[in-house]
């Protein structure tokens, strides 16, 4: 047994890497050799899982709806408020999507040399995949490949604004939330139709239509590889469908099928957090995944413009990486010059254009910020009298926002004071400034902490900082909204929770800054990386082009004294007098969820004196015997008993709402009728029709560690079962011990393997691109 999620083959998880802390798949049978097969319907709201499937999920309902879906856009869900009154959740996501789908097209467009669908490759990339074996060998590669003068890397732009007040503007008042338009019935219907004949199961049929539009079946027999891109189709169940279809036709040596796979594994890298794969690794996982010709795969996969390649300069930090694909053809470079070029070592990557552009949009995004002087609001002796009135790091935090347009703040829960003491010194000065968290949990606990409204109360106005969701934010849901030229208008952005910020979302908000705003990414390095792909976070502190504050406000008492050793990878003995610690033994799984139902229903409230409904569950899958699924029907079987007639759920029931990929909304259940099931969501009402319950809503007394990020509780219960080994790491155990605000539970099965893995087991590498596009833009700070 397992604390995993269903398995779905180690095959190209393997391959990328993977973590227990990075999202996943859920599986979705289609036809292989064992025949026709079933589809297993995507788990609901959770980020995390453990290892098993290779994919590990953390991205929730979404990540384990497939790896055709975005593994976290924009973080986390906004405001939940009225849905007579707002853009739904989904309705905002896609017009937020929309919009960044525009700009990529148009970034696509000023690129020099685009590869044009079906084309063949320039002579750069054409030379490209067998260079990389020069490379590889220590021999020098051919100079047409390499030894092209690499043009300055243009200075950041002025970023292209989405119009926004008006796009972000809410609808006509609803009943209800407004989902994306569906597919038409009769294409539903011809998709149906094609997937029986090929023994697929007939339930893809709407998303398929939905992914590849009106002429979905006939897509499809041109290319029932197609089907790969389904979320949770896998490409020995694709390669049973395309023999269905196509009979004799069918092999492993088809071009369709190289692209599919080729693509497929690169979503799958997304999932486990890189923006692109190193060609050597992908081309390795091709083969294992049977194609026979891996390198001609990937050709053919950039010919037809499904994926882009890079060569990234290794020698030295400030090296521009230059698009492999779409390199200018330039003549050598004269002398001495040329030949250093020809000779330095790069590395080659292949990545989804999605990913790439948004990585390049977020270095030339905080180019902009680090490079111009921010707004002058308030005199230099202004800002020094409220440094000098600020007590400890917080003083500094303030210095360096005065005189720059990106810093980082690292520390941990305690040091929020810091960021709240920038904020009100900021509206003192009489800058417009706002904070924004990854999700309503954070946003909420840093409301209490910041003393103003959150946006699901009263809009804030300019009377006070106020703190929003980085969601909200983008779609205008929450926050100041946005001036004539798109652009947020505000003076001051901290974003709480940074490491949970990927590409995507961290490109969204760095175009939608205006010029001279200042942008302060605060959070706790330590704690799990984000659910999208890339460390925007982890990679600009480590590229140092901004000045980097760390706070010297420890977290307190014994659990801050726990946590911050588990940070430095020591997992020592702490006093814990007021039984601030407990620590549960238990022999196996069965036992395991025994002593939590216990914990939180009887022993917490009784001897720490916190209620069962302010007690949070914590573990490391949703599968297995003592996963969330588990833990969560025993929960409720004893803490809101039901018949579970709507979908499993009864009023009163805690769950989590995932209404986007990666984003979860933690609420209860209020009821259900004809138009689905309401529940209440930070401060909201929401509803979810009839037909995404299943794929959307997960009961939350028990989470897992990413679902639980940027949420504090007075008492938290770790569950971790002996089958939990191959999920645990620093980082996991970090986070899910740090949401302990007064006592912490530990029901502990796996004995020695939990110093273990606090003294050994880091987080799993990822391969992103980001200090390698800001080293040209940007000098090194000291």
């Amino acid at each position: 047994m397992s604390t995993e999620p269903e398995p779905a083959s180690k095959d190209a998880t393997d391959a990328v890497d993977t973590g227990p802390e990075t999202p996943g798949t859920a599986e979705a049978s289609a036809p292989g050799a064992a025949g026709p097969a079933e589809v297993s319907a995507p788990d609901a709201a959770g980020p995390d899982t453990a290892a098993d499937a290779g994919a590990a999920s953390d991205a929730g309902a979404a990540s384990d709806a497939g790896p055709d879906e975005p593994a976290g856009q924009a973080s986390d869900a906004g405001d939940g408020a009225e849905a007579a009154a707002q853009v739904s959740e989904a309705e905002a996501e896609l017009a937020a999507q929309r919009a960044e789908r525009e700009r990529i097209e148009r970034r696509k467009a000023e690129k020099q040399g685009p590869i044009d669908a079906g084309g063949k490759l320039s002579g750069t990339a054409a030379d490209l995949l067998a260079a990389v074996r020069a490379v590889e060998s220590g021999e020098k590669p051919a100079a047409p490949v390499f030894g092209a003068p690499e043009p300055a890397r243009r200075p950041a732009p002025e970023p292209v604004r989405r119009a926004s007040p008006e796009a972000a503007a809410p609808p006509a008042a609803h009943a209800g939330p407004v989902g994306p338009a569906g597919p038409a019935p009769e294409t539903v219907q011809s998709v149906r139709r094609v997937l029986a004949e090929g023994g697929a199961p007939e339930a893809l049929a709407p998303q398929t239509a939905a992914l590849l539009g009106e002429g979905a079946a006939d897509a499809l027999r041109a290319d029932p590889w197609q089907l790969l891109r389904v979320g949770g189709v896998r490409p020995e169940q694709a390669d049973g469908f395309a023999r269905a279809l196509l009979g004799a036709e069918c092999g492993p040596d088809d071009e369709r099928r190289g692209r599919a796979v080729t693509v497929w594994l690169l979503e799958q890298a997304a999932l486990a957090g890189h923006t692109a794969l190193e060609l050597p690794r992908l081309t390795a996982t091709l083969a294992q995944r049977g194609v026979p010709d891996p390198d001609a795969a990937v050709q053919s996969t950039l010919a037809e413009g499904e994926a882009l390649a890079f060569q990234d300069a290794l020698e030295e930090s400030g090296a521009r990486p230059e698009r492999a694909a779409g390199g200018a053809e330039g003549t050598g470079a004269e002398g001495g010059e040329g030949e250093e070029d020809e000779e330095r070592p790069v590395r080659v990557l292949i990545g989804l254009e999605r990913y790439a552009l948004a990585e390049e949009s977020l270095a030339d995004g905080l180019a902009r910020l680090v490079n111009s002087a921010p707004k002058q609001d308030g005199s230099a002796a202004d800002w020094e009298q409220a440094a000098a009135s600020a007590p400890g790091s917080a003083a500094d935090l303030i210095r360096a926002v005065a005189g720059h347009g990106l810093v980082l703040h690292t520390g941990g829960e305690a040091s929020l004071a810091e960021p709240a003491a920038l904020l009100h010194a900021a509206h003192a000065l009489g800058l417009r400034a706002w904070a924004a968290a990854p999700g309503p949990l954070g946003r909420d606990r840093f409301a209490a902490l910041l003393g103003a409204p959150s946006a699901d109360s009263a809009s804030p106005g300019p009377a006070a900082p106020a703190v929003v969701t980085v969601a909200g934010l983008l779609t205008g849901a929450e926050g100041p909204g946005r001036d004539a030229d798109g652009a947020l208008d505000l003076d001051l952005l901290v974003v709480l929770d940074a490491p949970q910020l990927d590409v995507e979302a961290g490109a969204l908000l760095a175009e939608s800054l205006p010029d001279g705003a200042r942008l302060v990414l605060a959070g706790d390095p330590a704690v799990l990386w984000s659910v999208g792909p890339g460390r925007v976070f982890a990679d600009l502190l480590a590229a140092r082009v901004c000045p980097q504050v760390a706070s010297r406000l420890p977290d307190p008492g014994p659990l801050g004294e726990l946590v911050s050793g588990i940070g430095i990878g020591e997992l020592g003995q702490v006093e814990a007098p007021g039984k601030e610690i407990v620590i549960v033994p238990v022999r196996d799984a069965g036992e395991a969820v025994h002593r939590t139902v216990q914990l939180v229903a009887d022993s917490v409230p009784r001897a720490i004196g916190v209620p069962a409904e302010e007690t949070q569950v914590i573990t490391p899958g949703h599968g297995g015997a003592a996963g969330t699924r588990a833990l969560n029907a025993a929960l409720k079987e004893r803490l809101n008993p039901g018949p579970g007639r709507f979908g499993g759920f009864d009023p009163g029931d805690r769950v989590v709402h995932s209404p986007a990929p990666g984003r979860v909304l933690p609420g209860r259940v209020v009821t259900a009728d004809a138009d689905g099931l309401h529940l209440s969501c930070a401060g909201g009402t929401v509803v979810v029709p009839r037909d995404r319950v299943e794929g959307s809503v997960r009961h939350g007394w028990a989470l897992t560690a990413h679902q639980a990020l940027g949420g504090r509780w007075p008492a938290v219960v770790v569950v971790l079962p002996g089958d939990a080994v191959q999920a645990l790491s620093r980082p996991w155990i970090y986070t899910a011990f740090g949401r302990a605000a007064r006592h912490l539970s530990v029901v502990h099965g796996v004995e020695q393997a939990l110093p273990r893995a606090v003294a050994e087991v880091p987080a799993k590498p990822r391969t992103t691109r980001l200090p390698v596009l800001l080293a040209p833009q940007v000098p090194v700070t000291d």
